[in-house]
């Protein structure tokens, strides 16, 4: 902040909207606004939004309880579905396929982690894969749901879900939440950024329309843009391309197959360049093509994308340019950077609105009590980026995992897939896969976004496998492990059959649009 500064953040200047700036329009409204903070929000109506994201994971239901919103109410206003899983199609080779769900596999032996478990049967034989000691992946491969017991009596009944949405209805219904409680819009563009000389203390912004907007905090949510806190503020950019080459998107919609059969799990299905999703929402698929633009031309991987989709197109492709990586701070002076502005990561475990969840999180946790002074912001601004930076690096380890482990070998593959399994990896997930290997061992470091089955189903389903396991593993005779495991294996395919049907499970709660 200006070094003469002595007054509390109090007002609020929010640059561009979408679903990052609406989701924090929203929450900091809500949140803080007892606090008495005034917040205004600029974008322009002729500016279009990337849209980030149509499916989420978990923590999304966080976002809703902390506004206090009922998730199928969000869904009916949304056209949003419910998501299981994600269905990673041909990324160990060709013709493969498993399953990337929310939850837990199998059981414990007392102190014995399933995973130990399932490592000595596998020795054997007699492991099965892992989809089959899923709940969440034998429902979505049913097209069916459940919620999951308030009380599970097993560790497998212990799973979770996701939603999918249409984002752009997404941010309208969060625009009217954030108007009733207060925030005020403004259609214009950004004409210019005020500095107080060549300071990181942004004064004012003037709009298009000759209006200066003044406030103690300015957060950039301008996409990848990133009008303040790049183009003005210049806060660098940690670019990892050579860890995760692809560096474009095409999207294109398309009509159901089936309007009545809604799988509730996201699709990714490699192909040559790079990866397509599929997205099933109540009135659309939602479908894209990431690829590497050294790899693959536009017009070919427009080409690509429309030879995936199930139904006629619904509107006309469109090509979205990025870079991965995250600006070198995220907090300068009294500007925040929270969305794309931030950084991206491709949307292959869903994890771009997460990301805006916690940049959400962490400002409204440092948000400051007492007079905004340099001195008495300097070591929460310091923490905020050093775990901003922190959080970027986890997910990016679990993603490059799926990259350079995968076994498309074929000379169809293409050549990006050979350069992802010989780069030189992280050192953080290096360490990670040598644990692993030696004994089975899931290592969890701070601010972790994916936890120990996220982890066992990436190394599981890849063929990374634990050389050894717990020792105490060795105690459970292996006929009486077999029998039991069996015996899992099965109960989890009978719930999931006699689940209720994924759009029935809508249509109960509601959510229908």
């Amino acid at each position: 902040m200006r070094a003469d500064s002595s007054a509390p953040l109090r007002s609020v200047i929010i640059i561009g909207g979408g679903t990052a700036g609406w989701m924090t329009a929203a929450s900091l409204a809500h949140r803080l606004q007892r606090l008495g903070v005034s917040i205004t929000l600029v974008e322009s109506s002729a500016v279009g939004t990337i849209g980030v994201g149509e499916a989420t994971v978990p923590a999304i239901r966080g976002y809703f309880q902390s506004l206090g919103l009922d998730a199928f109410q969000v869904l009916k206003a949304t056209n949003g579905t419910i998501k299981l899983a994600i269905e990673f199609d041909g990324w160990k080779h060709t013709g493969h396929s498993f399953m990337h769900p929310f939850g837990r596999y199998g059981l414990e032996a007392g102190p014995i982690a399933f995973h130990h478990l399932w490592n000595r049967l596998r020795t054997q034989g007699d492991a099965g894969v892992l989809d089959d000691y899923a709940m969440g992946a034998q429902l979505a491969r049913a097209g069916r749901m459940s919620l999951p017991p308030e009380n599970p009596r097993v560790d497998f009944e212990h799973f979770d879900w996701a939603v999918h949405f249409d984002a752009s209805k997404f941010a309208v219904f969060l625009r009217a939440f954030a108007e009733s409680r207060g925030v005020r819009r403004i259609d214009a563009r950004v004409a210019e950024v005020l500095r107080a000389g060549e300071s990181e203390h942004v004064t004012g912004i003037r709009l298009d329309s000759g209006e200066t907007l003044t406030g103690s905090l300015y957060i950039d949510c301008s996409g990848f843009h990133r009008l303040l806190i790049e183009r003005a503020l210049q806060s660098g950019f940690v670019d990892w391309r050579h860890w995760l080459p692809c560096d474009r998107a095409v999207a294109l919609p398309c009509a159901p197959a089936d309007p009545e059969e809604i799988t509730p799990a996201t699709r990714s299905r490699a192909l040559a360049a790079g990866w397509a999703w599929r997205i099933p929402l109540q009135n659309r698929v939602g479908n894209g093509y990431v690829y590497s633009s050294d790899h693959l031309g536009d017009d070919a991987a427009v080409a690509a994308l429309r030879g995936q989709l199930e139904g006629a197109a619904l509107a006309d492709p469109n090509v979205v340019r990025f870079r991965a990586g995250h600006v070198r701070r995220f907090w300068v002076g009294n500007c925040v950077a929270i969305g794309l502005s931030a950084g991206f990561l491709e949307p292959l475990e869903s994890t771009s609105i997460s990301l805006i969840q916690m940049g959400i999180d962490k400002l409204v946790h440092f948000w400051p009590d007492e007079p905004a002074t340099p001195d008495h912001l300097a070591p929460l601004v310091a923490e905020y980026n050093r775990l901003s930076v922190v959080e970027y690096e986890r997910i990016r380890d679990f993603i490059i995992l799926h990259y350079s482990a995968n076994g498309r070998t074929g000379s169809e593959d293409g050549e990006l897939w050979r350069y992802c399994r010989e780069m030189p990896l992280p050192e953080s997930l290096t360490r990670k896969i040598a644990l692993y290997r030696a004994r089975g061992l899931i290592q969890q470091f701070d601010s972790e976004s994916f936890f120990d089955p996220s982890w066992l189903c990436m190394y599981g389903n890849f063929g990374i496998d634990a050389g050894s396991w717990d020792p105490l593993t060795n105690l459970v005779p292996l006929p009486e492990l077999a029998e039991v495991v069996g015996r899992v294996r099965a109960d989890i395919s009978r719930i999931a059959r006699a689940a209720t049907p994924h759009k029935e499970i809508l249509r109960l709660a509601g959510a229908l649009a």
